[in-house]
C-alpha cells in the first residue's frame, strides 16, 4: 500500500471514529425530566456523586427549561450533603448571581451559611470558617426575617456567637495564666462588650475580678463582682467571685445586693 492510501486510510478511520463518538454522545441526550429523575433517585440513594452529575446534565441539555434552575440548587445540595463544601459554595453563588428573584433564593443563603456552619473547629483552632458561618447567618436574618429558615438560622447564630465568645475565652484564659494580665483583661472585655447574650459573660466578669485583684486593683475588682452579682447572682463563678473578696469587699457586695433586692421590691409594688 503506498504512503497516499496509508494516510488517506488514517484520516477516513480518524473521521469515522469521529463520527461514531458524536453520534454516540447524541445517543446520551435524554429527555429533562429523566435526567431530572435520574438525579433525585441518586440523591435519595446517597449517590451524591451520581446526583450531582445527573442535575449537570440538566443543565447542560436543556439550560434553558424550568428544570434548569432548580437542577443548580439541586446540584449544590449533592454537593453539600457529600461535605464537598467548596463545590456546594461555587455552586450557590453562581445561583444566587443568576436567579436573584428566584423563590428558592432564601434556601440558597441558609444553604451556603450550613457549608460554613458544618466546617466550624474547635476553639483553639483558627476561627476562618466560624466568621464566615456568622456573617452569612447574618445576610440570611437580615434578608429574609420572615424566611422558614430564619428560626433555625438564629439559633445557629447565637450557637456561633457562643463559639466566638469561648476562643476570646481561651486566649484571655492563655494570657491570665502566664501573668500577661493586661492583654488578658482586653480579651475579656471584649467578650463582655461584643457578646453580651453568650454563656461567657460570666466567667468573663470573674476573670476580670481575678485580673484586677492581681493587679492590686481592689475597688475595680470589687465593683465588677457587684455588676456579676446584679447579673448573675446564683451562679458559680459569682461565688467564687465573692470568696476572692475580704470582708470588707464582701460587706460592700452583700449591701449592693440588698439595694438592688429592695429597688426591685418597690417597682413591683409601684406597678
Amino acid at each position: 500500500m503506498s504512503r497516499f492510501l496509508v494516510l488517506t486510510f488514517i484520516l477516513l478511520t480518524a473521521f469515522l471514529g469521529g463520527c461514531s463518538t458524536s453520534d454516540k454522545d447524541e445517543a446520551k441526550e435524554e429527555a429533562v425530566e429523566v435526567l431530572y429523575n435520574k438525579g433525585a433517585d441518586a440523591l435519595a440513594e446517597k449517590d451524591y456523586i451520581a446526583a450531582t452529575k445527573m442535575f449537570e446534565e440538566v443543565e447542560r441539555q436543556h439550560p434553558y427549561s424550568q428544570w434548569a434552575t432548580q437542577a443548580q440548587l439541586m446540584g449544590a445540595y449533592a454537593s453539600y450533603k457529600d461535605s464537598r463544601y467548596e463545590e456546594a459554595l461555587v455552586a450557590l453563588d453562581r445561583f444566587i448571581e443568576l436567579h436573584p428573584g428566584s423563590s428558592d433564593i432564601p434556601y440558597a443563603f441558609y444553604l451556603k451559611a450550613l457549608c460554613y456552619y458544618e466546617q466550624i473547629t474547635d476553639v483553639r483552632r483558627d476561627q476562618e470558617m466560624t466568621n464566615r458561618a456568622l456573617s452569612s447567618l447574618n445576610a440570611l436574618i437580615q434578608r429574609f426575617p420572615d424566611s422558614q429558615y430564619t428560626r433555625d438560622a438564629t439559633l445557629k447564630r447565637d450557637l456561633t456567637l457562643d463559639h466566638l465568645a469561648g476562643k476570646e475565652m481561651e486566649i484571655g484564659r492563655y494570657y491570665l495564666f502566664r501573668k500577661q494580665v493586661t492583654a488578658a483583661i482586653n480579651r475579656f472585655r471584649a467578650v463582655i462588650k461584643d457578646y453580651q447574650t453568650t454563656t461567657h459573660v460570666p466567667e468573663a466578669l470573674h476573670r476580670l475580678v481575678e485580673c484586677y485583684l492581681s493587679l492590686g486593683m481592689r475597688e475595680e475588682a470589687t465593683r465588677v463582682a457587684a455588676v456579676l452579682g446584679h447579673n448573675y447572682p446564683g451562679d458559680a463563678w459569682y461565688q467564687r467571685s465573692y470568696d476572692l473578696m475580704d470582708e470588707k469587699a464582701r460587706t460592700r457586695l452583700r449591701d449592693e445586693a440588698g439595694f438592688w433586692d429592695r429597688t426591685i421590691d418597690s417597682l413591683l409594688k409601684a406597678d
